[in-house]
């Protein structure tokens, strides 16, 4: 395995990091809400990065999501680019590829998707969809959703039919959050069925755990700087052996969900079996997100409890990635049947 970066891939991870950083300031985020930053994700599409995904593959965007982690930079672009731009590319027919790619690269079409397949969303005899979804992330700003039905069957949907419903529902980080109701709204047909769904499953899993191991990179690095800056007892918090340990521990935790994440995407993009590798990712983004996160606000002492304070909104990200990634507890019970499942097949 080898997790350097290609040339493109550094440079695209360079010029995100460059627009998070300069547009994604807290001043900027406390504006938006919890809406969407419509004026960054326009910089974004402008820079070409949502369609220089299909050159860098996954782990090019595991890349690219990191930096967006590290900001907590609100845009629909982990949705968009896995069920959207990846989904089209590796499971559309060539004219649905013509066809929707274009709107996906330059932005003007936004997806999001309704995942995982938990059994809400029926098709009736005439082929039509039935049910409802709880709640998909960016299903506000999106133009089309990826909805998996109860048999995990595939579907585009457009948001604007007239049998699709979007209730306004807010979660815990601000990601646009909505219910997606569908009432006999005719999809288009993605890829082939389960087996498909499985693939952009687990791509997901692996971007939004690149998603997290930004978070967590920004919030450690909160917490280091207020930590070296502020003085307690004339001396830096820094110096303090359990400041030292935790900080030591949460640094470990990134790096395990950094490369849990990375060997997932890699495999990805070998065309390896990587269904595995995806759940041991979102493991890790799952379990340890929410302690590195926990750490950066228990870091900060008091000042962690103002929920107006940027490392507040870290907190929030990591625990809402926790819950939309299944909880550890899920995905390790999920990851346990898959592996028992190959060993029957094995031994058979």
């Amino acid at each position: 395995m080898d997790f350097t970066p290609s040339e493109e891939q550094s440079a695209a991870q360079g010029l995100a990091a460059r627009i998070f950083g300069d547009l994604s300031t807290h001043e900027r985020l406390t504006a938006a809400g919890s809406g969407t930053d419509a004026e960054l994700w326009k910089e974004l599409c402008a820079a070409g990065l949502p369609a220089a995904v299909e050159d860098i593959g996954l782990l090019g965007l595991v890349l690219l999501l990191e930096e967006q982690g590290r900001t907590t930079a609100q845009v629909p672009f982990a949705a968009t680019c896995v069920y959207g731009l990846l989904a089209v590319a590796e499971h559309g027919t060539p004219e649905q590829r013509e066809r929707l790619l274009p709107g996906l690269r330059d932005g003007t079409a936004v997806a999001t998707g309704a995942f995982p397949a938990r059994g809400g969303v029926h098709i009736a005899e005439d082929g039509a969809l039935y049910g409802a979804v709880p709640w998909v992330p960016w299903l506000r700003d999106a133009t089309q959703v990826l909805v998996a039905d109860a048999e995990r069957g595939l579907w585009i949907v457009r948001t604007g039919e007239p049998d699709v419903t979007a209730v306004p529902v807010e979660t815990t980080a601000p990601w646009s959050a909505g219910r997606l109701v569908l009432d006999g709204v005719r999809g288009e047909r993605l890829g082939n069925g389960p087996e498909a769904y499985a693939a952009v499953l687990a791509a997901a899993r692996t971007a939004f755990a690149g998603l997290q191991a930004g978070v967590c990179a920004g919030s450690l690095a909160r917490a280091v700087h207020h930590t070296v800056t502020r003085e307690q007892f004339g001396r830096p918090l820094s110096t303090n052996q359990g400041v030292l340990l935790r900080a030591a521990d949460a640094h470990m935790d990134t790096e395990a969900i950094r490369v849990t994440a990375y060997e997932a995407a890699w495999r990805h993009d070998e065309r390896r079996a990587c269904e595995a590798q995806a759940l041991t990712a979102a493991w890790w983004a799952s379990e340890a997100g929410k302690r590195v996160v926990h750490a950066g606000q228990h870091l900060h002492g008091g000042t962690g409890a103002d929920l107006d304070h940027p490392v507040h909104r870290h907190f929030l990200w990591g625990r809402q990635l926790d819950a939309y990634l299944g909880c550890g507890s899920e995905v390790l019970e999920e990851l346990g049947l898959l592996l028992a499942g190959r060993a029957q097949g094995d031994a058979s």
